[in-house]
């Protein structure tokens, strides 16, 4: 019996020392895994959730059931693509990085009108304006050029939507057809991928072509360690023919094609267990009803001499008073509650920590993220909405000026959807605590192991991943403040809805309700 026990102690040490060897080159194959860990975020502008179907998103739909499907996601308000680039690229809100709207007023660089934050040009005068302040927070590509890595962007966008990804292209690149930073880089990738296509709506050509750079330069494990691509449909296509007619309905399944090719190249070249991917878009989608400007409002009411005068510069729904004159500003205001067109109106608060304006009946800027110290404006105005249902049954009102849009506080241009999935991200889980964009960046850097600056304003969205999916979070809960003031017409009632996890807010909606007395009917 002796010799069997030893040939099974032999047989057993083998066995043993196997497995240990076995588990060390697994833990060194882990290892190598986690450190090449990249990241894609992946932008479809004026994506709405209710896109997302078997029917007209296949691929990014089968992608939401495969990882984690954010429910309580939001844009940054105002809800527009500049701000959200420049939200998620910096962690951070307006009143942290600075960049108020699509249209802002820089008076050291035209003290008559708006700039528009869709041309790079513009953006550059600012730059040089503000001494290099174009953003007055850091980005994630400066951070990650710190650490020595890098990001680059692509898109098929304006110049000025992908230059705020990456503002100061610390150490990447950005792809875009109408700009391609550093500027040497644009004979060797006109080369690489081919001539740039013509811009069209929907905007095919030029999805396949940026989406042909990306798989070429951004899904391999010697490129940057963040890639983000950026898809100017849906939104170009809406904007012009509406929510759910034939070119926007064609813009989805094209984009949901040029991601598909994404899905199959990481699994063609066996990279899908190295790549996360986080899926969300800048804002939602409107259908617009209104015929009034505001601009044309204050001029007929007396406030604004001409489209030119700089007694009071509009800057979309940014109103900036000569020298800030509080009592021209009350009776813009209340000028302003009487219309049923006009919604929120935000002014600054009396003491830091209001969550109501100084002006009666508004809220405040801070309890919208928009209180930047030197670059918010004196009023900010929104759009009236509400929820009628448009021809292609969508439903969202808008009484904004144009066939469809964003910009504003209703639910339908705040609300959108975060996916993620990766080895980094559980799967097949739905969360239901409040996102944003701003938590975008953070959730990135915490992967990556690098540290996240103070500036950020966004949260790692812990309930996401798989090594911190047992983190205990605080219950969120929602909060509604209101804000009511009598005028001779009737009464105005503002309300604002935020979502409140800790010290983190996110705003849901705002909404306005008028009272008219029986003169006014």
């Amino acid at each position: 019996m002796i010799p069997k026990i030893k040939k099974v102690a032999a047989t057993l040490v083998v066995c043993l020392i196997a497995s240990s060897l076995t588990a060390q080159t697994n833990k060194k194959g882990l290892a190598a895994d986690a450190a090449n860990i990249r990241t894609l975020i992946v932008f479809f502008d004026g994506l709405r959730p209710d896109y997302i179907t078997p029917a007209g998103m296949p691929n990014v739909y089968a992608f939401s059931k495969t990882g984690c499907y954010g429910k309580q996601h939001h844009s940054v308000f105002p809800t527009v693509t500049r701000v959200n680039a420049s939200s998620y690229s910096t962690g951070s809100y307006p009143a942290t990085h600075g960049l108020m709207g699509n249209t802002v007023y820089f008076p050291q660089v035209d003290n008559k009108k708006g700039l528009n934050t869709g041309n790079a040009e513009e953006l550059n005068k600012i730059n040089k304006a503000t001494n290099g302040h174009l953003l007055t927070a850091v980005s994630l590509g400066e951070v990650l050029q710190s650490v020595g890595a890098k990001m680059m962007v692509f898109s098929s966008g304006s110049t000025g939507q992908a230059m705020m990804q990456n503002h100061t292209v610390s150490g990447g690149a950005v792809i875009n057809p109408s700009m391609i930073l550093p500027e040497t880089l644009k004979g060797t990738i006109v080369n690489d991928i081919g001539a740039i296509p013509p811009a069209g709506k929907p905007n095919t050509k030029r999805h396949r072509w940026i989406t042909d750079a990306l798989i070429k330069y951004g899904l391999t494990l010697d490129g940057p360690l963040v890639s983000a691509i950026w898809f100017s449909d849906p939104d170009g296509a809406a904007h012009s023919d509406g929510i759910g007619s034939v070119n926007a309905v064609q813009s989805i399944k094209d984009v949901d094609e040029q991601f598909g090719r994404i899905i199959a190249t990481l699994k063609a070249k066996d990279l899908t267990r190295y790549f996360n991917i986080i899926i969300s878009t800048d804002h939602g989608f409107i259908t617009n009803v209104g015929k009034e400007s505001l601009a044309g409002f204050l001029i007929k009411q007396g406030f604004k001499k001409d489209s030119t005068s700089q007694d009071v510069i509009v800057a979309e729904g940014a109103i900036y008073i000569k020298d800030h004159n509080k009592e021209i500003l009350k009776k813009i205001v209340s000028a302003l509650q009487s219309e049923e067109w006009v919604g929120a109106i935000f002014t600054k608060g009396k003491k830091a920590g209001d969550v109501k304006g100084f002006v009666e009946g508004t809220l405040s800027f801070e309890s919208i993220h928009w209180n930047h110290p030197d670059r918010s404006a004196d009023i900010l105005v929104d759009e009236n909405w509400d929820d009628r249902v448009n021809n292609a049954g969508y439903a969202g009102t808008s009484f904004s000026r144009g066939v469809a849009g964003h910009g504003g506080l209703s639910p339908y241009e705040v609300h959108i959807a975060l996916l993620a999935a990766g080895p980094s991200f559980k799967k097949a889980f739905e969360g239901n605590l409040p996102t944003s964009n701003v938590d975008i960046v953070p959730t990135i850097l915490h992967i990556h192991q690098i540290p996240i600056p103070a500036s950020m304003d966004g949260r790692v969205v812990n309930e996401f991943l798989i090594e911190d999916g047992q983190s205990k979070l605080p219950e969120s809960k929602i909060q509604v403040t209101e804000t009511t003031v009598k005028q001779p017409w009737g009464t105005y009632k503002l309300m604002l809805e935020r979502s409140v996890l800790g010290k983190h807010e996110y705003v849901n909606y705002a909404k306005v309700i008028r009272v008219f007395n029986n003169a006014r009917q």
